[in-house]
């Protein structure tokens, strides 16, 4: 069975040894959360504390006005989205379990699946970003972006967290969608090598 080990040496560098292929699904679990996961972080972080201090009084635009800044905190769900006056300790757990499933999807993705692992790592980078806030204090995840006029009606206010989510799920669904095609035409194929076989036939891909 092919393997991986992690190693820190006395310098403090972490080296991966064993299997190559086994290894880069290591490398590629570890550096692409370790580039996502601080990058999401600190910018909601920054602009989440920018967005505390100078649109308190008053709200703000952006691209002439195309994208309003406007301070909202958020008990409930990403975009806004509602769930009672005080959710904080139903999202809470529910987050944290939320966290528990995706590790073990990143634990359990293919072998050089980029799109998995950097949905995995968008959406667990949001979810912590709010998290930090519904743990810190009552008042809600801090939200700033929007409320956007679509004609028909106004795109809630968000942040960049929410944006972190919202890509990864996209992500994350394509993901799971270009598996699925994977293994269909990983089917068919099994189905016209054994068709084949009993004919004497050299399948076809």
């Amino acid at each position: 069975m092919s393997s991986c080990r992690l190693a820190w040496p006395l310098e403090g560098h972490v080296q991966v040894t064993g299997d190559p292929e086994t290894c880069l699904a290591v490398r590629l679990k570890l550096l692409i959360p370790a580039a996502v996961f601080p990058a999401i972080m600190v910018a909601d972080l920054i602009t989440k504390r920018w967005a505390l201090r100078a649109l308190e009084t008053s709200a703000n635009e952006i691209l002439g006005g195309l994208v309003p800044l406007t301070l909202a905190f958020n008990k409930g769900a990403a975009f806004g989205i509602s769930l009672g006056d005080d959710s904080r300790w139903f999202f809470i757990p529910v987050t944290l379990v939320a966290l528990g499933l995706l590790a073990l999807l990143m634990r359990d993705a293919r072998r050089g699946d980029v799109i998995r692992i950097l949905s995995i790592s968008l959406v667990v980078s949001g979810a912590i970003g709010n998290l930090f806030d519904r743990v810190r204090w009552d008042r809600g995840v801090v939200d700033f972006i929007g409320p956007i006029d679509l004609g028909m009606w106004d795109f809630p206010i968000f942040n960049v967290a929410d944006m972190a989510i919202t890509c990864g799920a996209i992500l994350l669904a394509i993901s799971f969608w270009l598996e699925e095609r994977a293994e269909r035409a990983q089917a068919r194929y099994a189905t016209a090598a054994t068709s084949a076989e009993e004919l004497g036939e050299e399948p076809t891909t």
